[in-house]
Protein backbone atom coordinates (compact mmCIF):
# COMPACT_ATOMS: atom_id res chain seq x y z
CA UNK A 1 0.00 0.00 0.00
CA UNK A 2 1.68 3.57 -1.12
CA UNK A 3 2.31 5.84 2.13
CA UNK A 4 3.20 9.38 2.15
CA UNK A 5 6.66 10.16 3.88
CA UNK A 6 8.46 12.97 4.43
CA UNK A 7 11.63 11.62 3.83
CA UNK A 8 13.38 14.47 5.09
CA UNK A 9 12.93 12.65 8.38
CA UNK A 10 15.01 9.43 7.32
CA UNK A 11 17.77 11.67 5.84
CA UNK A 12 18.32 13.91 9.05
CA UNK A 13 18.03 10.86 11.30
CA UNK A 14 20.67 9.13 9.40
CA UNK A 15 22.86 11.96 9.46
CA UNK A 16 22.94 12.97 12.99
CA UNK A 17 24.16 9.14 13.76
CA UNK A 18 27.05 10.62 12.15
CA UNK A 19 27.53 13.92 13.07
CA UNK A 20 26.92 13.84 16.72
CA UNK A 21 29.66 11.06 17.65
CA UNK A 22 32.33 13.53 16.48
CA UNK A 23 30.83 16.78 18.15
CA UNK A 24 30.64 14.94 21.86
CA UNK A 25 26.87 15.93 22.72
CA UNK A 26 24.38 13.66 24.51
CA UNK A 27 23.31 10.58 22.29
CA UNK A 28 20.26 10.34 24.52
CA UNK A 29 16.76 9.69 22.93
CA UNK A 30 15.63 12.87 24.19
CA UNK A 31 18.54 14.73 22.86
CA UNK A 32 18.42 12.92 19.35
CA UNK A 33 14.99 13.90 18.70
CA UNK A 34 15.74 17.94 19.90
CA UNK A 35 18.53 17.71 17.33
CA UNK A 36 16.15 16.49 15.03
CA UNK A 37 13.06 18.43 15.74
CA UNK A 38 15.15 21.93 15.42
CA UNK A 39 17.08 20.49 12.30
CA UNK A 40 14.01 19.26 10.65
CA UNK A 41 12.22 22.98 11.36
CA UNK A 42 14.72 24.72 9.52
CA UNK A 43 14.85 22.51 6.13
CA UNK A 44 12.26 21.73 4.17
CA UNK A 45 10.06 18.86 3.86
CA UNK A 46 10.15 16.43 0.71
CA UNK A 47 7.36 14.72 0.63
CA UNK A 48 6.94 11.21 -1.33
CA UNK A 49 4.10 8.76 -2.23
CA UNK A 50 6.19 5.36 -2.46
CA UNK A 51 5.81 1.73 -1.77
CA UNK A 52 7.81 0.89 1.57
CA UNK A 53 10.42 -1.14 -0.04
CA UNK A 54 10.63 1.79 -2.90
CA UNK A 55 11.41 4.10 0.02
CA UNK A 56 14.52 3.75 1.46
CA UNK A 57 16.24 2.95 -1.82
CA UNK A 58 15.01 6.35 -2.94
CA UNK A 59 15.59 7.62 0.42
CA UNK A 60 19.34 6.82 0.02
CA UNK A 61 19.76 8.39 -3.56
CA UNK A 62 18.04 11.50 -2.58
CA UNK A 63 20.06 12.24 1.11
CA UNK A 64 23.37 12.60 -0.92
CA UNK A 65 21.47 15.92 -2.95
CA UNK A 66 20.28 16.98 0.44
CA UNK A 67 23.61 16.39 2.40
CA UNK A 68 25.22 19.78 3.12
CA UNK A 69 21.91 21.61 3.49
CA UNK A 70 21.31 18.70 5.74
CA UNK A 71 24.72 18.65 7.65
CA UNK A 72 24.75 21.93 8.47
CA UNK A 73 21.43 21.92 9.80
CA UNK A 74 22.36 19.45 11.93
CA UNK A 75 25.66 20.56 12.96
CA UNK A 76 23.62 23.86 14.00
CA UNK A 77 20.62 21.93 16.03
CA UNK A 78 23.33 19.73 18.03
CA UNK A 79 25.40 22.82 18.74
CA UNK A 80 21.70 24.18 20.18
CA UNK A 81 21.11 21.21 22.04
CA UNK A 82 24.93 20.52 23.34
CA UNK A 83 24.69 24.03 25.00
CA UNK A 84 20.73 23.69 26.11
CA UNK A 85 19.98 20.10 27.16
CA UNK A 86 16.89 19.72 28.28
CA UNK A 87 17.72 16.39 30.22
CA UNK A 88 18.57 15.69 33.71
Amino acid sequence: MPQLKNYMEDVVILVIKDIIKDMEVCTCEKCSLDIAAIALNTLPPKYIVSEKGELYSRIDALRQQFEVDVMTAVTKAASIVKNNPRHE
